[in-house]
């Protein structure tokens, strides 16, 4: 569940120099919930007809060691005449590698500079010095990241920091739905904006021959991993724990959005379509809800927190639709 990750978001290649100090490391140790846990209340979105909308608010990383009590979604869902995918945007190419690019960027075949650089030989001296030591002390002497893309180094060095600090990208809160999807008879709708690759295999022949700006991805990965754990934490926790108060205070976007922006204004996001996906994602996910609320009594749907609870987000506009919106 939850919206899928960005693709490959790239800056323009800098020369650099090994630098000649490494930044003080800060210790953290934020405490992660773990064991049964409430989770969220839910929004309620209702119709002048009565119908309702009810959406469970979603968050990632969530507590590795999490064991969701799910109760009242379940009972919702036991009730409901339709389900509604999560919102984001999806790949319509048949390939691998296209594949890959939403759900794991490591695993991409192209995940090497094309040009053989090394990272030290790509990022800026001052973004180089901040890399080393984080590298270092997430990811060890694993010296083949260091031939990564910088979008694939970000990944890696993201999906190691939440290990350490007790949490996971993906949790069993996806596989529960789906259980409870399947008890009730329903399959989600596809509500993710589509875009289609017409020349999937000359796509995948130009990203692997291209130097990409993805500078940026890195190091807004480097600013969470610096900074930021302490606050995916706090999130974690409040969503485990149904703290919603604390859970829209702490309703940030992931580092990834800086990965999705670089594409959309690059020249090979340009050509393959990638450009404005927040606002196209939102507005197919939008256009499905008032078609749910329309035909059915009941639906369900999951949104991130984020993409709900920001000053034009989906409960706003929902709000501006004239549906009525009550909070948890």
């Amino acid at each position: 569940m939850g919206v899928m990750l960005a693709w490959l978001a790239f800056a323009l290649p800098v020369q650099a120099q090994a630098p000649q100090a490494l930044p003080e490391v800060v210790d953290l140790a934020p405490v992660v919930v773990s064991g049964v846990q409430p989770g969220p209340g839910m929004w309620r979105v209702t119709s002048a007809d009565g119908h309702t909308l009810w959406i469970l608010g979603t968050v990632s990383p969530l507590p590795a060691k999490l064991d969701w009590r799910a109760d009242e979604v379940k009972a919702v869902i036991a009730s409901a005449d339709a389900v509604l995918g999560s919102p984001g945007w999806t790949l319509d190419a048949d390939v691998g590698f296209f594949r890959g690019l939403t759900l794991l960027p490591s695993a991409m075949k192209a995940a090497h500079d094309p040009q053989g650089r090394r990272l030290d030989q790509i990022l800026p001296p001052e973004l180089y010095a901040r890399w080393a030591p984080m590298k270092q002390r997430y990811l060890g002497r694993d010296r083949g990241v260091e031939k990564d893309r910088p979008l694939v180094a970000a990944t890696r060095l993201y999906g190691a920091a939440l290990k350490a600090v007790g949490l996971a990208p993906r949790s069993g809160v996806g596989e529960l739905l789906e259980k409870a999807y399947k008890a009730r008879g329903l399959k989600p709708v596809e509500t993710r904006l589509v875009i289609k690759v017409a020349d999937p295999r000359a796509a995948l022949k130009e990203v692997r021959g291209s130097t990409l700006p993805d500078v940026d991805c890195l190091q807004r990965t480097l600013d969470v991993v610096e900074h930021q754990l302490p606050v995916l934490v706090d999130r974690a926790n409040a969503w485990a724990v149904g703290d919603i108060e604390a859970l829209q205070q702490l309703a940030l976007k992931n580092q990834y959005d800086a990965c999705v922006g670089a594409l959309a204004s690059s020249e090979l996001g340009r050509r393959r379509g990638l450009t404005d996906l927040e606002a196209r994602s939102a507005d197919t996910w939008l256009a499905a809800a008032r078609d749910a609320l329309a035909r059915h009594p009941v639906t369900f749907a999951t949104v991130p927190v984020h993409a709900l609870v920001a000053p034009s987000g989906y409960l706003e506009r929902l709000r501006q639709a004239g549906y009525t919106i009550q909070a948890p």
